[in-house]
């Protein structure tokens, strides 16, 4: 599987890498493992320089305890908008989520699309779903079929965790998670 994590700049002037790692990533480990359906074994994180003093993009390549190997780009000053894509590669074919874009201009023998500026657009109607499913829960008790719990959370915490000490140690690292809680079977 590979994923692009794009933003047009990072968020603070002191962002660093391993922020990166832990404040942008999460989203990618998270849905990896939901659409993989497996769990890390290990994480390896590169940063190469950039021309100016800003965070240059982070580059991690993780191995899940399935052999299945996935690669995570987080650039947080791509400075061209907001891109999150991903391309899940089978053994017969793909699938990817590419960019969202509802408008496309066509024009002089071209065509163009705009990119966000923010995740607030592309991601306003899944908000508005997991609030709804919230207040349903409140309501009814049931919990959604389709949602993330703490298990989820822990998980993406530990490998971000992995993700920064690779970064900085320049070296794979294992992910190392407690055995899962029989409340989460």
């Amino acid at each position: 599987m590979h994923n692009f994590h794009r933003n047009v700049e990072t968020p603070a002037a002191d962002f660093t890498g391993a922020m990166a790692i832990t404040n942008s990533a999460p989203h990618e480990f998270d849905v990896v493992r939901y659409v993989v359906s497996t769990e890390y074994a290990s994480i390896s994180a590169f940063q190469p320089k950039r021309s100016d003093a800003r965070v240059a993009p982070v580059f991690m390549v993780l191995e899940t305890v399935d052999g299945q190997l996935v690669n995570i780009e987080i650039n947080n000053n791509a400075a061209y908008g907001y891109d999150v894509r991903a391309e899940l590669i089978g053994e017969r074919g793909t699938v990817a989520m590419n960019n969202v874009a509802y408008t496309r201009i066509d024009s002089a023998l071209a065509q163009s699309t705009s990119y966000d500026a923010d995740w607030r657009t592309r991601y306003a109607d899944a908000y508005r779903r997991q609030n709804r499913d919230f207040l349903r829960f409140a309501m009814t008790g049931e919990f959604p079929a389709t949602a993330a719990n703490c298990w989820d959370g822990y998980c993406a915490a530990v490998v971000a965790e992995a993700g920064v000490k690779a970064l900085h140690e320049g070296r794979r690292v294992p992910v190392q998670m407690i055995a899962k809680p029989e409340f989460y079977k």
